[in-house]
């Protein structure tokens, strides 16, 4: 009878862990906590911890590729949780903590997961839940006073762990999910294995970031998205640099709170919070960058105007990527060496991509087509979703549900979101094009556009519009629907502006339109 092969050691946790204890890195810091400022853990130490949490899961019977939701802040207790339980074979499921309770008690439902890990902060989540959901059977609060508590205390379940080996797993295992972020709708279960994490460091973090061991970086996006994982945990984990790690909501003051105590060379944001930050810094001269070498922008297309004042106040440009859940991280950017604002780049190393039209043929260059990437980085599906894994995943290819234009030179020109687009006097209309052409104008702070009826049923351009602060909404409309005919022509310009003080957002900042047609 023959023997089955051992299996190769591919566990996702000991290439960006455990590799590290054989140089001097083990000793540095890996995580460090902005505020309060100092709680911090380093490579050998988390080594140790995320040890322990295979024990820790095993001793309450949580099994080999169950699944474990993840209510968990950005803060020191998320790397040991999700690296432990990719060291035990466990599925994490990292879940966004700005979500209302009624859409995690459906996640909890969905992923069917047994365990939750959640930080004292966000208890009030679950409370409701507890008596509804009956799969339940642990759930570990993270809570350094050690109260007690109808949950276990996660503090004191690790400190009487023991050290316990990595399991065996091959990198196509699945390592954890990630539920989207429902910038169209409900959140969807996304299944990532072992080899992908590996793949975002060797393409995106290596050959367009340029990460280096020295670099401490920021990310305000959260731990919980795939932007954020990638940018604050797989990018500094596989160079040996430093995370910081902030656990509150992000504001523009909280963020630059964050730059001045830790003093990041690489930040990562989304546009609205560069946009909101840029408000302050033209009001705040003294604020300096110096340690600051690289800045990214994902989540949604960077507006011409915002890369561009941020360049000329801080002396540092922001690298606009794309990326997605689905396929881990960025993998369409510009790079530090060739940056046109506008634009968001060409294809990252390691990634092929195509634009192709309704009857899914390739659109030829300055033509508008949907955008579809391939990569090693993809995800392998859905949870519980076949038929929308079918729409997605298309053999190599990924669906990104994205518009955009390939002009010269490969790069590409976001046109929004194949659901978003319409068209006036028959012609196909991107609503971020419009978009675009308001914030250019400084009254403009922040802009979103759909589809709305007219008194005879066709569809023209309606904008939601925030302005910047002390601007007076009197002639206002007149002055943007002007400036957007000459801007972008004249059919293009919104029939109807509506002035507001807030978007419909994600927590990653992507504009929800669906919620103001």
């Amino acid at each position: 009878m023959l023997k089955k092969p051992l299996m190769a050691q591919e566990n996702a946790a000991s290439y960006f862990i455990d590799r590290h204890l054989k140089s001097p890195i083990k000793n540095k810091i890996a995580f460090v906590e902005a505020i309060p400022y100092g709680k911090s853990i380093t490579y050998k130490e988390l080594s140790i911890e995320t040890n322990k949490m295979v024990n820790l899961l095993s001793r309450n019977n949580i099994k080999r590729e169950q699944r474990v939701l993840m209510l968990v802040l950005d803060q020191i207790e998320f790397p040991i949780i999700f690296w432990g339980c990719l060291k035990a074979g466990v599925i994490p499921v990292p879940i966004n903590t700005l979500l209302s309770k009624e859409i995690i008690e459906s996640i909890i439902k969905d992923s069917k997961a047994e365990t939750i890990f959640i930080s004292k902060e966000v208890q009030n989540l679950i409370i409701e839940s507890i008596n509804i959901i009956d799969d339940l059977e642990n759930i570990f609060i993270i809570d350094d006073q050690n109260k007690t508590s109808s949950f276990k205390n996660f503090k004191h379940e690790l400190s009487i762990s023991v050290e316990k080996e990595v399991v065996k797993v091959s990198k196509d295992e699945t390592a954890f999910w990630l539920y989207s972020s429902g910038s169209t709708g409900e959140p969807k279960g996304v299944i990532h294995v072992h080899g992908s994490l590996l793949k975002t460091f060797e393409t995106y973090a290596t050959h367009v970031l340029g990460i280096k061991e020295n670099d401490i970086v920021f990310s305000v996006a959260k731990l919980f998205f795939a932007y954020g994982l990638g940018n604050a945990m797989t990018f500094p984990m596989g160079i040996g640099a430093t995370a910081a790690l902030f656990p509150n909501r992000p504001t523009p003051a909280t963020v630059q709170e964050v730059i001045k105590l830790v003093k990041p060379s690489i930040l990562f944001a989304v546009p609205t919070i560069y946009a909101a930050i840029l408000v302050n810094l033209k009001k705040e001269k003294n604020i300096e960058f110096n340690n600051l070498r690289r800045c990214v922008s994902a989540g949604e297309a960077l507006p011409f105007q915002i890369g561009d004042d941020w360049k000329k106040i801080t002396g540092v440009d922001i690298l606009d990527g794309v990326g997605s859940t689905e396929m881990l991280h960025i993998f369409l950017s510009n790079n530090p060496d060739n940056i046109i604002y506008g634009t968001s780049g060409s294809a990252v190393p390691g990634y092929d991509l195509r634009l192709v039209n309704e009857n899914n043929k390739e659109v030829s260059v300055g033509e508008i087509g949907e955008l579809l990437v391939k990569g090693e980085s993809a995800a392998s599906g859905y949870w519980n979703k076949l038929s929308k894994s079918r729409q997605t995943f298309e053999g190599e290819w990924t669906r990104t549900g994205d518009k955009y234009e390939k002009i010269e030179h490969g790069r590409y020109i976001y046109s929004g979101r194949t659901d978003d687009m319409f068209k006036v006097s028959g012609i196909w209309i991107s609503p971020f094009e419009v978009e675009q052409a308001l914030v250019s104008h400084e009254i403009v702070l922040e802009a979103a556009v759909v589809a709305k009826h007219d008194e005879e049923g066709l569809d023209k351009p309606c904008a939601f519009v925030i302005l910047n602060e002390n601007v007076n909404h009197d002639g206002a409309e007149d002055i943007l629907k002007d400036h957007v005919k000459n801007k972008v022509g004249k059919w293009k310009y919104p029939r109807w502006i509506n002035f507001v003080t807030e978007l419909p957002k994600t927590a990653t900042g992507k504009v929800q339109r669906f919620k103001l047609r």
